[in-house]
């Protein structure tokens, strides 16, 4: 993977070039996301899907002024004329660069990068290793989307996730835990050629339930997703809202939910739990266990891994009338005690429930 690792290493080392421009690191991912699409929809073929006059060789040919001034129309013209993904997307987009010749840097560089090798290598590796380098700096405020891969695989290997099973992420993030799931099923299905042609489609389409509330975050979600070859629906809502006890029930949720408790001190807007609390973890932990399929004839149904810090464990009041209920519903078979610091400031206590 060593084109994958340079292309990564060039695409962060142009995020120094725009620092003068104010630029933080989470735009600046955002922005890339942006020009990455468009440029990545040239190399696999898929250019019909953007409106003619609005695609990469459209803004490379320009540069200066007349650039940055077609790369801001391009975005809201992309944003209001175009449907589907390309529209997801590029929801509300705006660019916050302000310098026509950081534009062109980012144009030129990017056209000039090793695409071929990178399309042989896999670009959803491309752009999983980009959002990687996001959550590693620390300056960037990203860790809170990005759960650590290695962390994730173990999850998912532990789980197992199958063929025709529906699998969810109620906190998607960047969709870290999809993704993995997704490769470890084609590993085991000679990427999905064990299946049929209906099974192939269902896993493409409809195996990966997601929903995520930050609006670029999702944006994130969606480019690694189609990067991937996942089509499932991945949806921009609040899962402690009324759009997840919608959510159809799972046969396995992978998740890392957000720490600390609702903005505002709100509490969720669900009618659907029977605890009602202003603590995020909680109330997601009820989520879960209500989200995953029933048994049914002395076999055991859906099955969860999920990552809760210790509050969840030892909280009284409604934590423990909570804990008692997911005891009552499930087998809590293991609780994996994580070493602290890995996501939030040392110190704060994280642990995997299975």
């Amino acid at each position: 993977m060593t084109t994958t690792q340079d292309i990564v290493a060039k695409l962060w080392n142009l995020c120094h070039v725009l620092r003068d421009d104010g630029i933080t690191f989470h735009q600046y991912v955002t922005e890339l996301t942006f020009l990455i699409f468009l440029k990545m929809m040239k190399e696999t073929g898929k250019e019909s899907q953007l409106p003619a006059g609005y695609r990469w060789d459209d803004l490379a040919e320009k540069d200066g002024v007349d650039q940055l001034a077609f790369y801001r129309a391009q975005l809201v013209h992309l944003s209001n004329e175009s449907s589907g993904l390309v529209q997801a997307v590029f929801a509300n987009a705006n660019t916050a660069l302000t310098q026509p010749r950081n534009l062109f840097k980012l144009v030129t560089d990017i056209d000039g990068l090793d695409w071929y090798s990178a399309r042989e290598e896999g670009l959803g590796d491309l752009y999983e290793g980009l959002l990687e380098k996001n959550a590693s700096e620390k300056k960037s405020g990203a860790g809170q989307y990005f759960t650590p891969r290695p962390l994730i695989e173990c999850m998912v290997n532990c789980i197992q996730p199958q063929a025709g099973e529906i699998v969810q992420d109620p906190a998607a993030g960047t969709g870290g835990f999809q993704v993995q799931a997704d490769r470890f099923i084609k590993l085991h299905t000679d990427d999905l050629f064990d299946l049929s042609e209906k099974q192939q489609d269902f896993q493409r389409k409809q195996a990966f339930q997601a929903v995520e509330l930050v609006p670029d975050t999702h944006r994130l979600l969606l480019m690694n997703a189609m990067l991937h070859g996942i089509e499932s629906e991945m949806i921009l809502g609040d899962t402690l809202s009324p759009t997840g006890s919608r959510l159809p029930k799972a046969d396995v949720i992978l998740t890392n939910p957000p720490f600390g408790t609702k903005r505002g001190g709100g509490r969720p807007t669900r009618d659907d739990f029977t605890f009602v609390t202003g603590n995020k973890q909680l109330a997601f932990l009820q989520h879960i266990y209500r989200g995953l399929k029933p048994g049914a004839a002395g076999k055991p149904g859906g099955r969860a891994a999920v990552v809760l810090p210790d509050n969840v464990l030892f909280e009284e009041g409604t934590g423990t009338r909570i804990r008692a209920d997911l005891m009552e519903k499930c087998n809590l078979h293991t609780i994996l005690r994580l070493p602290t610091g890995i996501f939030y400031a040392q110190g704060v206590k994280t642990n995997v429930l299975f």
